[in-house]
């Protein structure tokens, strides 16, 4: 039977974490919580559950993930946030992961519950992550979002059933707050990566957006919040580009 760290970053998630410790309790052989110093029950309710609990200060999720990755006691690693949880069915294909051969590297579908209601469409699902990995088979990448663990060249992978559980916005205002804080954030990326943003760019980008979300990917089928997910997605992508511009021509005068 090979064995399982459960690896869980938080901050202030006394809402979720409960649920995501409750769900991995059958597949975990440790459950590791790396905190950024929550404020609330977060550290109450991860210890009264039998988790691990250790604090580190965040700097990037990158270094958060590289931190609790390696103060797992095994290298094989089920990374989860804190509002997220296994369905049943993801539970029992892990359980049986466990007990064969293994690969180096496991993708799984995520589901999302947005404001009480599942969204099957709409460019969320099936939403394929990578989440129980090797951790010598590969490393943690990216910028300051978007995050996520790559298998090194040669690691053999494979495909889990079942969804990984994402309990998301509570309400559409708590999804337009995220988007106006992610739009800045990527904004600054694109940025400091040299793209541009023409006018041509702003007007087109979040038009097919949201043709492809709600069309291609058929939203429309996810009734009145599928509807609402998409206009918020393509006036993200909107966001995204005006701020990207912005920060153009604030760099412009600057260098004048």
């Amino acid at each position: 039977m090979h064995r399982l760290s459960v690896v869980i970053i938080t901050l202030n998630e006394e809402e979720n974490i409960g649920r995501c410790i409750d769900s991995v309790i059958p597949v975990a052989d440790e459950i590791l919580v790396v905190d950024s110093y929550s404020t609330d029950r977060t550290e109450e309710i991860c210890r009264e559950k039998g988790a691990r609990f250790m604090q580190h200060i965040f700097e990037d999720y990158v270094s958060q993930h590289i931190f609790a990755d390696r103060h797992a006691t095994h290298d094989m690693i089920l990374s989860l946030d804190a509002d997220e949880a296994l369905s049943i069915e993801l539970s029992q294909a892990i359980i049986e992961m466990k007990a064969g051969a293994m690969s180096d590297g496991y993708y799984m579908n995520r589901k999302t519950n947005y404001c009480g209601k599942w969204i099957s469409h709409s460019g969320w699902y099936p939403d394929r992550k990578l989440r129980l990995y090797n951790r010598r088979k590969g490393s943690w990448e990216g910028l300051k979002i978007h995050e996520r663990f790559i298998l090194h060249r040669g690691a053999s992978s494979g495909t889990l059933k079942g969804d990984i559980l994402h309990y998301s916005y509570g309400s559409v205002s708590s999804h337009i707050s995220q988007a106006e804080k992610f739009t800045t954030i990527t904004a600054q990326v694109a940025y400091e990566k040299g793209k541009k943003a023409g006018l041509l760019m702003i007007a087109i980008k979040p038009f097919f957006k949201f043709l492809r979300d709600y069309f291609m990917k058929m939203g429309f089928l996810d009734g009145y919040y599928g509807f609402v997910i998409c206009r918020i997605s393509a006036f993200a992508t909107f966001l995204k580009y005006v701020k990207l511009r912005e920060l153009k021509r604030k760099g412009i005068a600057k260098s004048s």
